[in-house]
């Protein structure tokens, strides 16, 4: 497969406008390695299965050195995107002693601790992205999968607690990542298990569920994470993930957004179903979704092969727009040159103690939302 290809000014691999999730276990398989030196992907996502869960910290820390290690060795390149979610409550991925904070609801008032506390142990593990925070309105109390996970039901609450949550995580050299665009927050159902759709008008999606976006997506904020949800009333029947409207001309015109938009996971049910149709290629390509995140946790990355092959086909046919194309991987190269990249290291004893000490941590209690996905919902 010929994966680099023109755009006119510089070669660039398709390869490059991926995140990708490995296959569970705390070393690299055959499949991850081939998939890794193939693709050279911006980055990788982690999950609860890349690391050793039940081992000492200084034992399982050794292990994700030597994996995150291994990640550059086998992608090639320096800059490497290695992101995690880590919002709190049920979405935490690494072991103790890392501090295992309650869901941002409950710590909406410490925000800003929270977010400097997650960024120092982010950054000692050699993190510099978190999907986070979350921006969604949790307006309707029948939603399975936001929650608590929000830190408000309304526009103010979210952006309240957000903006010095982002502020004191980036400050630390961990990059935020908005999340989920244009807004999770009115559903009934849980996008990793099916498409849900936010039948709202134009006026209510603007003042409620764009509000949070509105006032962090200029100039705070480096990426911005879609939705699988259809609004159909915005742009009927197509997810926010491949829309040109939401993604070009709300997110980038009105509200000025000129960072990196990254999918949710393309594995989930919501969306999974579609990546066989070479349209849907062309369509994620065309709406200007930059980087394609695509999760071993919920789908055979093999996908990943296919849609390359599909955008290749679609620049050769003329179906997709090589302008756009260019536009993303001048964004993608941009963050890359820009995120920190940072040596993974133990912290002491005391550090961890204090950050327990800073806001209420997650109780013992089951976990009643859907811990797949990455960059999940």
């Amino acid at each position: 497969m010929d994966l680099p290809f023109d755009l006119g000014g510089g070669t660039a691999s398709l390869g490059h406008r991926f995140l990708i999730g490995l296959q569970p276990g705390h070393v690299l398989g055959d499949h991850d390695k081939r998939l890794l030196s193939l693709l050279r992907p911006a980055g990788v996502v982690f999950f609860r299965a890349n690391f050793m869960a039940d081992a000492p910290y200084d034992e399982w820390l050794g292990a994700h050195r030597e994996l995150m290690a291994g990640i550059r060795e086998y992608i090639g390149r320096d800059e490497v995107l290695f992101g995690i979610d880590h919002e709190g409550g049920g979405v935490l991925r690494p072991p103790a002693p890392i501090t295992a904070y309650a869901y941002a609801r409950r710590w909406k008032e410490q925000a800003a601790a929270v977010g400097g506390a997650m960024g120092r142990e982010l950054a000692s593990l050699g993190f510099n992205v978190n999907f986070a925070p979350v921006l969604d309105v949790n307006s309707n109390p029948d939603n399975p999968v936001i929650g608590q996970r929000a830190f408000g039901a309304t526009p103010s609450e979210v952006t309240a607690a957000a903006r010095p949550f982002l502020s004191a995580m980036q400050a630390e050299g961990v990059l935020g990542c908005l999340k989920h665009f244009p807004g999770h927050g009115d559903t009934s159902v849980d996008s990793h298990y099916g498409l849900p759709a936010v039948d709202v008008d134009a006026e209510t999606f603007r003042t409620r569920e764009l509000a949070p976006f509105r006032d962090l997506a200029r100039g705070e904020a480096r990426m911005v994470m879609t939705a699988h949800i259809v609004f159909p009333q915005i742009d009927p029947g197509t997810p926010a993930t491949m829309s040109k409207t939401i993604l070009q001309d709300i997110l980038r015109g009105e509200l000025g957004f000129e960072g990196v938009v990254v999918s949710d996971d393309l594995g989930m049910k919501a969306i999974s179903s579609m990546l066989d149709r070479p349209e849907t290629s062309i369509r994620l390509a065309n709406a200007g979704c930059d980087l394609l995140c695509m999760c071993a946790y919920w789908a055979d990355t093999a996908l990943i092969l296919r849609i390359v092959e599909q955008i290749v086909d679609g620049v050769r046919e003329g179906k997709v727009m090589e302008k756009t194309l260019a536009a993303s991987h001048r964004r993608i190269a941009a963050l890359l040159k820009d995120a920190p990249q940072h040596a993974v290291r133990s912290l002491p004893e005391e550090t961890f103690a204090h950050h327990a000490t800073l806001a209420p941590l997650r109780d013992n209690s089951p976990r009643k939302i859907s811990e797949g996905g990455a960059a999940t919902v």
